[in-house]
């Protein structure tokens, strides 16, 4: 199962670090520069302390330039291959670029509505097809809130995405969560059922069959 990933961001009390990549308490600070003896605070520069490696990181407004890492979530690893490359290169921009990442994630999601067997022409009517087959409620808003932000990118409107990092990152998380719900769970349970003995899968299909 996919473990929750908290990704750095300004201020925020708790993260998985960049340095050691695990969740800790972070703590903030200004940076500070010295000229001829006098020191000053640096504008626009925070610095997050890990309290569990002892290691530093370095903001630049909302973006961490110190380390130049990614700070979005890793791929889910049943994410279908049509999705990767897209999914990726969402990463590799988000941080300067949300409005453009988001717009890469809503691409992502059309390409996911064919795998869970849709057209994959209207994302909305998609939608409305799969909760039309019995699709949770978490699921569907978490497809519309990708579907919705998503086309606020590439067609601005009442949302602007252009320094939302933290909205942009949580997109990844909803990508990695519908994945999780609707093809991850299904694939467990049907590798569990192929391990039950042959004669009994049959006398379930049998039964399923009669009825």
């Amino acid at each position: 199962m996919q473990t929750d990933y908290f990704p750095p961001a300004l201020h925020k009390t708790s993260f998985h670090c960049p340095n050691c990549g695990v969740l800790a308490h972070q703590r903030w600070g200004n940076v500070m520069h010295n000229v001829l003896g006098h020191a000053d605070m640096l504008k626009g520069f925070n610095i997050s302390y890990c309290t569990h490696c002892r290691e530093y990181a370095i903001w630049q407004g909302h973006r961490m330039v110190v380390p130049d890492v990614q700070t979005a979530p890793t791929p889910h690893a049943d994410m279908p291959e049509t999705l990767l490359d897209d999914f990726q290169e969402a990463r590799s921009i988000v941080d300067l670029s949300p409005r453009g990442a988001a717009a890469l994630l809503r691409l992502c999601l059309q390409k996911l509505m064919v795998e869970l067997g849709e057209p994959g022409k209207d994302i909305n009517k998609d939608i409305g097809s799969l909760v039309s087959k019995g699709l949770p409620e978490a699921v569907q808003k978490a497809l519309d809130i990708v579907r919705v932000i998503g086309n606020e990118s590439v067609h601005p409107g009442e949302l602007d995405l252009r320094d939302d990092q933290e909205t942009a990152l949580q997109l990844f998380e909803l990508i990695n969560f519908i994945i999780e719900e609707r093809i991850s769970r299904n694939k467990r349970i049907s590798e569990l059922f192929a391990k039950l003995p042959e004669g009994k899968r049959q006398g379930i299909e049998a039964r399923d069959k009669t009825s």
